[in-house]
């Protein structure tokens, strides 16, 4: 089970750290990312963070405003947003993959758990 927490509204130039929870005893065996979804848009990917090693991968256009890191002691993924834009207003949404690395998520449709998601909403 995955839960997000940390959205909510905030002006253009803030920053929110998105956190998503898991539950069980192998989530350092598991591939994460973030994904977003806007009104009226179809869902992608966000940001990327393989089960080994923590290679990331990152959209171009959150890239140098966003870092993804995991800290496996805790079972938690984190998603640091910085300098937001209105156009990063969406829902956000945590997956994993048993064993997924940054190429492997990047070439699914859909992924072994989500969370239910959390708002993020920047205004101008």
């Amino acid at each position: 089970q995955l839960v997000e927490s940390g959205g909510g509204l905030v002006q253009a130039g803030g920053s929110l750290r998105l956190s998503c929870a898991a539950s069980g005893s192998t989530f350092s065996s598991y591939g994460l990312g973030w994904f977003r979804q806007a009104p009226g848009k179809e869902r992608e990917y966000v940001a990327l963070i393989s089960w080994s090693a923590g290679n990331t991968y990152y959209r171009d256009s959150v890239k140098g405003r966003f870092a993804i890191y995991r800290d496996n002691a805790k079972n938690t993924m984190y998603l640091q947003m910085n300098n937001l834009k209105p156009e990063d207003t969406a829902s956000y949404y945590c997956a994993a993959d048993y064993l997924g690395t940054t190429n492997s998520m990047i070439s699914r449709e859909d992924h072994d758990h989500w969370g239910q998601g959390t708002q993020v909403t920047v205004s101008s």
